[in-house]
């Protein structure tokens, strides 16, 4: 018999809510690279083997197993209440659900975590909007979703964290829509954004599906809308997902879970030194890339932590002379003074800034960044993707940087004035 074991749900405000990324800018080859980072994303406890079909869109199925993802399908109810209607997307270690609340007759989103996935997020996220000092108004507390409710369930695959709130997202950093999509019933949404389409689930042996996979796989559904058509006032952030998150004066962190295309390199390098905010800065000078550019900065269709440790070289130079040495593919790689072997010439900063950056804006009739706020974005980023944590820019420099100063704080004072 399967074993039964407890699950919590959490209920965030809800928010209607779009991802930042605009997706249907990009070019094909981007759109690909960026699934299949997100896929390598996984750990040693994932299933490797292939078992089922693949389905475009959809989680991977061999992660339907104890401990992985719960199972569930559009019409389900949760706790007598949350009904689902459509799924909203995935990640590596949870998937995301449109619901309806039937007691007060709203959107919400659901949020499964993986059952072997730490649920530390409730504590995070309570932690972030707990004001300090209540006296004191913090503009970055209005960028953090706030919990509304938990409760418990049962499963077959684990012990699961649930989060339901209105982030309907694809990636962590959404922007709030203006759209009242309450006004609109179930049957209206499915008409405007499209109904669910489920694809079967087809075991590669023609064996029946084991307990706890579900029968058909839900490709997520677009509720955001092209960068172009968003105003200013519109702009309004909301930061999501802090499963991964963690206090740092309380606990030590050894494995980062970030997608492989803007994971740290003392990840691979030093992976028996904890995480710190240094790695966040990494982390987060790649995402600064990636709003200002149409493709990420550092880009490998199907990338392994060899791809990505040459692009790292690549792009930045050579690595730390004992990450170099350590490194046992770099001999087929690279020459002792990082020129590549066999093959093209690597891509500069300056190229890369150029083909994802410059040349997007001519194609669109956009004008181009001009050369002092481009000098400007290299001088913040340079510091921010050091090799060497330690010696990357702090919080305080990235915001008294010149890019930030001049060009960000400026345009996020606007979206505060008419927001």
């Amino acid at each position: 018999m399967s074993k039964l074991l407890s699950s919590s749900v959490r209920l965030l405000r809800p928010h209607i809510l779009f991802p930042v990324v605009r997706e249907a800018r990009m070019p094909d080859r981007c759109a690909f690279a960026i699934t299949a980072f997100k896929s390598t994303a996984t750990n040693g406890d994932f299933q490797s083997e292939i078992l089922y079909e693949p389905l475009e869109g959809v989680e991977r199925l061999e992660n339907y197993r104890p401990g992985g993802y719960h199972p569930i399908q559009i019409g389900d109810h949760l706790h007598n209440r949350y009904r689902i209607i459509h799924k909203l997307g995935h990640g590596s270690y949870l998937t995301t659900w449109l619901a309806c609340d039937e007691q007060i007759n709203k959107f919400v989103a659901v949020k499964t975590c993986m059952g072997n996935s730490n649920p530390r997020e409730m504590d995070i996220i309570t932690t972030l909007t707990r004001p300090r000092d209540p006296a004191v108004k913090s503009p970055g507390r209005t960028m953090v979703p706030s919990i509304l409710d938990t409760f418990t369930i049962h499963g077959l695959n684990a012990s699961l964290s649930r989060i339901i709130h209105g982030d309907l997202h694809m990636d962590n950093i959404l922007l709030k829509s203006v759209h009242d999509f309450d006004r609109l019933s179930v049957e209206q949404l499915y008409e405007k954004y499209g109904a669910p389409e489920l694809d079967p689930v087809v075991h590669l042996d023609d064996k029946p599906l084991p307990p706890g996979v579900p029968s058909h796989g839900i490709a997520p559904v677009w509720l955001g809308e092209a960068s172009e058509d968003i105003t200013l006032p519109e702009a309004r952030i909301l930061l999501t997902d802090f499963g991964e998150a963690f206090l740092y004066l309380h606990e030590l962190k050894y494995e980062s879970h970030t997608p492989l295309v803007i994971r740290p390199p003392e990840a691979r390098f030093e992976p028996n030194k904890p995480l710190s905010f240094q790695s966040d800065i990494w982390t987060f000078a790649c995402t600064i890339w990636s709003i200002i550019a149409q493709r990420p900065l550092f880009e490998v269709f199907l990338a392994t932590e060899d791809d990505m440790t040459c692009e790292h070289v690549d792009t930045l130079g050579v690595l730390p002379l004992e990450w170099w040495k350590k490194w046992e593919a770099r001999r087929q790689k690279f020459t002792e003074d990082g020129t590549p072997i066999n093959r093209d010439p690597y891509r500069s900063w300056e190229d890369r800034f150029e083909d994802s950056v410059q040349q997007p804006r001519r194609d669109s009739g956009t004008p181009v960044i001009d050369a002092k706020e481009r000098t400007a974005v290299f001088d913040m980023l340079r510091p921010m993707l050091l090799f060497r944590p330690e010696n990357r820019s702090t919080t305080k420099q990235i915001l008294e940087s010149e890019w930030i100063v001049k060009w960000a704080l400026p345009e996020y004072e606007k979206v505060r004035k008419y927001g």
